[in-house]
């Protein structure tokens, strides 16, 4: 579905040769190519499994300048000592992907993400790859990434788990590596290129400078004298002239806030282009040669859209003089994280720049008044942490809350939503409506950067019209905001809210006051926030189901279920749900659902196996069909991948036996997938195919309309739905 950007992209990579052939690289959500037919970007990664979820941060991009097929990416979603990143290959543009395993980490997701690029390979010699990891210093492989070697020459250090703790769990290490060759495809490897390193990794390899240069092909490397030390080298490019321009930033970003300075260097000469003492540099691009190199430069940490602003500077004389080219200039801009520009090496007037929400651009950089627009159709990258759907003929189609962008209740599956109770920098956690009166909606999450505990709830009586605050939050609705936090509505005014970690409260008086339920308090468990996760029937609202997943495996503590048959206000444990012994899981692993069109029939997940119950959860069936994959390690610890995660109802199959179609994401005969049954779960199908797997979607609602649409939440792939 239409949202556009949503998060993070940290990178930009536009093919040297082959016009229009550009990739962009995510934190979160996997890599794209840009259709310059459609104008929009296509997913490559849309195929990873559900055991790849940590393979979607995607921290190095490179392309042969020989070969515009060929693609690879290292990914992996964090840096630890332990070797868990992979070395992504593809023959036809991302079209179908091979994977290795590297000896190191990556950190697509860590602190200092826009720097780059950490991958390049020769172009002379192509099947010659150079890494520069955060946690083990520079791999070189020569036989096109099946196999690597640490360049121990330059370092053979690698970081301990309590070295990477020590530099707050966010490494940076080897930055960069750039070869000093204008030609491609002689066959001859090329003798000189440079690494830059970060500051925590020239501490601990005991190196003397940010900057290496090996003039044998990596065999052997000498120091290189810098103007600036004890910085980052986020990007340094080199022009067909053979001049190397080199951005030193104090901090790692993203959108570090300087200081920073930009030089020139051409091999043994430094030279002063551009400073700045309140703001860094996050972004270089040049293009040309000589006296009139146009150069762009990011300016990173600076926020805001105002006179005098810097964002993206441009100069088209080499360095001599600068004007700023997007601050006040037409269209949408895109301050603070400005991480990665690039400069179309097709069309010197496209400029393109990376920030928080996605991607912006100008294609008239040349004008007085550059005009700006967002360059995010088909990016969708928000991280989607709740899905609803109202009954059939709502006024809208979908409630979607989302981190980082909030809740937003969308009413066209073609248009980018603009119903929402907060449209700024904020958090949605969970949404419900009240299945007798679709218009009201009741809404909980967090409102992001306000320096102190930010909780808050809303509400809307015209289904999204308007929305109101609640007047007063529960225990807990301030302070305890993580994903698990949720709400279920049981009627116009009424609701149920669970915070983390918190005992859930009621409201009968919409969010007037608050009364504490008397479920038990939950056990904190370190690192994975817990909740009861509410469900309200939607055929006799007085009954409110309680599910208690045991916070982690872990734990120790297996699920529970609580029932309610006064509108959510007391809670009595089904000792059926004792008795089916559920498997402890983090909340996220888990859910419950109702059938919408029969009273007390309930589904449920536990991570590992769907159960049901017909009798509202006094007693439940455990399902044969769903298993996880262990991957080799014993029961008592987690999968590699769960057997089943989340269930959803929705409108039944006409003539079908049961009164609802069922979906479940888990694992049958040891395939992951989107199953449905249309016969109570009786047979089970699966409904997606291996190139739409989304590594492993973690939220699902089922359209109450239509037989056989389903709302995805991918991992941070925005919302994908289902005909």
């Amino acid at each position: 579905m239409k949202y556009g950007g949503g998060g993070y992209v940290t990178g930009l990579v536009f093919h040297p040769t082959t016009a229009n052939l550009l990739y962009a690289r995510t934190d979160v959500g996997g890599a794209y190519r840009w259709n310059q037919a459609t104008m929009s970007w296509i997913p490559v990664t849309d195929g990873f499994s559900a055991a790849e979820s940590f393979q979607h941060g995607v921290e190095s991009i490179a392309l042969d300048p020989n070969n515009d097929q060929l693609v690879y990416m290292v990914t992996g979603m964090y840096n630890s000592a332990d070797a868990t990143a992979r070395l992504y290959s593809s023959s036809n543009r991302g079209n179908s992907w091979t994977s290795v395993s590297l000896p190191f980490s990556a950190g697509g997701n860590n602190n200092g993400r826009g720097i780059g690029e950490r991958l390049t390979l020769d172009p002379n010699l192509p099947s010659t790859l150079f890494y520069g990891s955060r946690t083990a210093g520079l791999w070189k492989s020569t036989d096109s990434g099946r196999n690597w070697s640490q360049a121990s020459s330059l370092s053979s250090v690698k970081m301990s788990s309590d070295q990477i703790s020590a530099v707050g769990g966010h490494a940076m290490g080897v930055e960069l590596a750039v070869y000093d060759t204008g030609t491609k495809g002689t066959g001859t490897a090329t003798p000189t290129l440079y690494v830059a390193i970060a500051p925590d990794y020239v501490n601990v390899a005991g190196l003397t400078s940010n900057l290496y240069k090996s003039a044998n092909g990596g065999a052997s490397w000498a120091a290189v004298s810098t103007p600036v030390s004890g910085y980052h080298i986020p990007h340094m490019v080199r022009a067909a002239d053979g001049m190397f321009y080199v951005l030193f930033t104090k901090g790692a970003g993203p959108g570090d806030s300087g200081p920073a300075r930009l030089y020139k260097f051409d091999g043994s000469t430094w030279t002063l282009l551009a400073s700045n003492s309140s703001a860094g540099y996050g972004g270089l691009s040049v293009y040309g040669t000589g006296s009139t190199t146009r150069i762009a430069l990011g300016v990173s940490g600076t926020w805001g859209n105002y006179s005098g602003q810097q964002i993206v500077q441009l100069s088209d004389d080499g360095g001599k003089t600068w004007r700023e080219i997007e601050a006040t200039m037409p269209g949408e801009t895109a301050s603070g994280w400005v991480d990665d520009v690039e400069i179309d090496p097709s069309n010197r007037d496209h400029v393109l720049h990376v920030h928080g929400g996605g991607i912006v651009e100008t294609r008239n950089a040349s004008s007085a008044t550059p005009t700006w627009a967002a360059a995010v159709d088909g990016l969708e990258e928000t991280c989607t942490l709740a899905l609803n759907t109202p009954p059939a003929g709502a006024p809208y189609l979908l409630l979607n809350s989302s981190g980082d962008v909030g809740t937003w209740i969308h009413t066209d599956l073609s248009k980018k939503p603009t119903l929402s109770p907060y449209k700024s920098w904020g958090s949605g956690n969970s949404a419900d409506t009240d299945w007798s009166d679709s218009k009201y909606i009741a809404a909980v999450g967090v409102v992001n950067g306000t320096g102190k505990a930010g909780g808050t709830g809303y509400w809307s009586g015209d289904g999204g019209q308007t929305w109101a605050t609640f007047a007063t939050l529960p225990a807990g609705g301030l302070d305890n905001t993580s994903g698990s936090t949720n709400i279920a509505v049981t009627a116009r005014n009424k609701a149920v809210w669970a915070p983390a970690d918190s005992v859930p409260s009621y409201t009968t008086d919409n969010g007037a006051t608050w009364t504490a339920t008397n479920l038990p308090a939950l056990t904190a468990i370190s690192g994975s926030p817990r909740s009861y996760r509410m469900v309200a029937d939607r055929k006799n609202p007085n009954k409110v189901y309680a599910y208690d997943s045991g916070g982690a495996w872990w734990s120790n503590s297996p699920g529970k279920v609580y029932v309610s048959t006064d509108g959510g206000h007391t809670f009595t444990l089904s000792q059926g749900s004792v008795s089916a012994n559920l498997r402890a899981n983090p909340f996220w692993a888990t859910s419950m659902a109702v059938n919408p069109y029969v009273e007390g029939d309930l589904w449920l997940v536990d991570g590992n196996a769907a159960y049901h119950s017909v009798d509202s959860g006094a007693s439940w069936t455990k399902l044969n069909n769903f298993a996880s994959i262990w991957g080799g390690r014993p029961t008592s610890q987690y999968p590699d991948v769960q057997g089943a995660s989340v269930v959803s109802l929705g409108k039944a199959k006409a003539g079908a036996p049961y009164s609802a179609a069922i979906y479940v994401i888990g694992v049958i005969n040891n395939v992951w997938g989107v199953y449905r049954s249309d016969d109570g779960g009786t047979t089970w199908a699966r409904f997606n195919d291996d190139a739409h797997q989304f590594a492993g979607p973690g939220v699902m609602a089922a359209d109450q309309n239509t037989y056989g649409r389903i709302y995805l939440g991918g991992s941070c792939r925005g919302v994908l739905y289902s005909n």
